[in-house]
């Protein structure tokens, strides 16, 4: 009789894809377990008329999946990496990771508009400092406006004329076979995406040697050590997923190129710099590449910003 692996996930449509795939790859990398999942509804689901950056960042979409692998109702929760925060709750452990996909940042538009034809016009909409500090820096004048909602929600939303265009995580829209939508794929070096952007996570309880002894048959290695040296970057600037913070990671043989990335929210100054080294030790790549920026005034940058909004909060 086959044991029986539980998975906790969000209910939309680009969770439910992810944990299938997690699920598809432990039953074929290990024929003696059957998965299942489990449908959570996190903080970040129920709250869907507040911008990101001012509900905070802890655990946003992820608590409540935590709850229920700490309390043993689930054994593996998947996540979108990019939305876990770096440091994790106590009893937790980030357990493994599939083969990262396009960590790249997408323009999306019915219109067919492009970076580099956005006018003073157009209405831009992101959930993301990042992606909008970005956008600034190359088009100070293009207006922008939050959206929420999952893909297909926002994509309802543009197409009844929110906005002339939004900007995306390419691997959500590849993942949902939305690719139509994408009229232009942003650089990196143009738009540095989201720490882990593209990849999927699965965290699972401190210490479960069982359940680490399984997943580690779906681990990708190449994208751990990325996923390991992005996060350090970030869990050493004491940055969140809602601050405008990137770093976008490349291996080429056994050399691993780190760019980093603080933006302030007008676009105006960026702080950015990059390590070159051997693929090794790598979350002390990303930490030393976060001691680079903090040298050139990123804490300040990060401090101001998140003193603003907490005022706004307040």
């Amino acid at each position: 009789m086959k044991k029986t692996i539980y998975i906790g996930t969000r209910g939309s449509a680009l969770a439910l894809y992810q944990a299938e795939r997690v699920k598809a790859e432990l039953e074929a990398a290990c024929p003696d377990i059957a998965v299942d999942l489990k449908i959570i509804k996190t903080k970040g689901d129920k709250i869907l008329d507040v911008a990101l950056s001012k509900i905070g960042d802890k655990g946003l979409f992820t608590k409540e999946i935590e709850v229920a692998l700490i309390n043993g109702d689930v054994d593996i929760a998947v996540h979108s990496l990019k939305d876990l925060p770096t440091t994790l709750p106590e009893g937790m452990q980030l357990g493994a990771v599939l083969e990262r996909g396009d960590c790249r940042d997408a323009l999306v538009s019915v219109k067919g508009k492009k970076l580099n034809n956005l006018t003073a016009g157009d209405v831009v909409a992101t959930s993301s400092l990042r992606r909008s500090s970005s956008l600034l820096s190359v088009n100070p004048n293009v207006k922008i406006v939050d959206i929420r909602g999952n893909v297909n929600t926002r994509i309802e939303k543009m197409e009844s004329g929110y906005c002339d265009a939004m900007i995306m995580a390419a691997a959500g829209l590849e993942r949902l076979g939305m690719e139509k939508y994408i009229t232009e794929y942003l650089d990196p070096e143009v738009m540095i995406p989201a720490v882990s952007q593209g990849a999927i996570a699965l965290e699972i309880r401190h210490g479960d040697s069982y359940i680490q002894s399984v997943i580690n048959n779906i681990n990708h290695a190449q994208t751990w050590e990325t996923v390991l040296a992005e996060r350090a970057f970030l869990r050493t600037l004491e940055g969140g997923c809602q601050v405008p913070v990137g770093c976008y990671s490349k291996v080429e043989g056994n050399t691993i190129t780190i760019t980093g990335l603080v933006s302030e929210l007008d676009g105006k100054t960026n702080i950015k710099d990059v390590i070159v080294a051997p693929l090794e030790n790598t979350e002390q790549l990303g930490i030393d590449l976060a001691n680079k920026l903090i040298e050139k005034g990123a804490g300040e940058i990060l401090s101001r910003i998140k003193a603003n909004l907490n005022n706004k909060e307040e």
